[in-house]
Parts: structure tokens; sequence; C-alpha cells
């Protein structure tokens, strides 16, 4: 982003853009990805096989460096990104077949933050096609060619990361306001960076995630909680079927 739009930013802009609000665990968390794999994104990687040449990746999200170990280093915009990279794991591709592709896409849209765009929705599958068809002989040219399919006359994504695209709330500049939680099947719950200062919520009634959790496993029953919170009791048990998950 140019140091001119940074300057017109409103807060809620900069809370968007510019201010970390999540650690890489938090992100992690959030998206529903290992946060070992969201490291490689925010940060690149290094490997050296043995026997074999070292292998290196850039970073392919928002991240900014922590002052202090442990302290939030993705911002909101960050986060979107990490959304998006998220989806397409989820389509089986391998990231390091695409990662050239991701990069050349966000060139061919001439935009910051690319992948939390408007125009990755609506441009991206076109561009990705044309790469993928450019370099068919190859195996990267290959594997993004599985990110899209043709229906009805038009390239668009395949089904799995079109259906977390169409999720976004995207705000008038075109960049998103407000992101579904995706590892959820029933419970409604956003994360929005001028709500709870960008925790995770839920949609109805506002109440944050944490605090509904803090209260159950205290010992309070799923049969209390609903009125209280105005969140209804199955997305209440969605929410702790999830976190049991991730503490087993």
């Amino acid at each position: 982003m140019g140091s001119a739009r940074r300057c017109a930013l409103k807060a809620t802009d900069r809370l968007r853009f510019e201010v970390p609000l999540y650690t890489v665990a938090e992100a992690a968390r959030i998206v529903d990805v290992p946060p070992t794999t969201l490291a490689t994104w925010a940060k690149g990687y290094l490997r050296r096989p043995p026997g074999r040449s070292e292998v290196t990746g850039g970073p392919v999200i928002t991240y900014v460096t922590p002052d202090r170990q442990g302290e939030p280093s993705i911002p909101f915009v960050g986060l979107a990104e990490t959304l998006v990279l998220a989806a397409v794991r989820r389509s089986g591709v391998p990231m390091r077949r695409i990662r050239p592709a991701l990069l050349e896409l966000q060139r061919e849209l001439g935009l910051e933050h690319a992948l939390a765009s408007r125009k990755l929705y609506t441009d991206g599958a076109d561009l990705l096609f044309d790469y993928g068809e450019s370099r068919r002989d190859t195996p990267e040219g290959r594997s993004v060619l599985n990110l899209v399919v043709i229906r009805s006359g038009q390239r668009v994504f395949i089904e799995v990361i079109e259906a977390y695209l169409r999720r976004i709330e995207y705000a008038e500049d075109g960049y998103p306001r407000l992101i579904p939680v995706p590892a959820y099947e029933h419970a409604e719950v956003v994360v929005d960076p001028t709500r709870a200062f960008g925790a995770p919520v839920f949609e109805r009634g506002g109440a944050r995630v944490e605090d509904v959790l803090g209260r159950f496993w205290a010992g309070e029953s799923l049969d209390e909680l609903p009125d209280e919170f105005g969140v209804p009791a199955g997305q209440l048990e969605d929410v702790v079927r999830v976190a049991s998950r991730r503490a087993a």
C-alpha cells in the first residue's frame, strides 16, 4: 500500500490493513490449518534435504515482524489472504507447485494484497487458467489448472475455493471487511476487525467464542448458555465440538 493511501486510511481501515491482530497460532486456528503450515506462508521457508539442493519459498501473506515473541504479527488483511490459501490447500493441490502462479497472479492483478481482493474472485480464475495453459507441459502448470474449471463457458474456481471466496464480505474498496470462520458446520462465527479487536465472535449476539468456551470449560451447562449469550444451542455445540477436537 503506497504512503499516500496509508496517510489517508481511516482508523477502521488501519485495523484492516496495518495493525497486527493475530499471532500465527491464532490465525491458524481461525482458518483451520496447522500453525507450521501458516508459518511458512507468513515467513517463507528454507529447507536443506539430505543430498539435494536447498529449497526455498518466499512469504505469500502479509506478516509484520513482532517486537517480542508471542505478540500478534498478522493483520486482518493477512488473515484474509490466509483464508484463500487454506481453501487452495483443501483442494489437494500442493502449495509448492502453485507458489509461482500465486506470485504471478498478484503481479498480474497489480494490487497489494491481491489474494484478499475481490478481483481475485472476479478475475483470478482467468489469470490462473492462462498461466497454467502456458505451462501445461510442466507439473506446476498442470497443478494450477486443477484449481480452475470451465462452467457455462466461463473459467471459474473449483467449488472448494469458490465456496470460500463467495462467503467473504467485501467493503467498498474491494477488500474484506468480514470473514466467516470456516471450521464450523453450523455455528455462524465471523471475524471483524471492528468487533472484539478481530477475535472470532458469534454473528448472532456478538459474543466472543473464547468467552463462551471459557464458561463451558468452567463447568456451566450448554443448556444455560444459549439464553445468556443469545446463541442457538446447536451453534454452541458445534463450537464446543471443534474446540474439543483441537484439544484432543
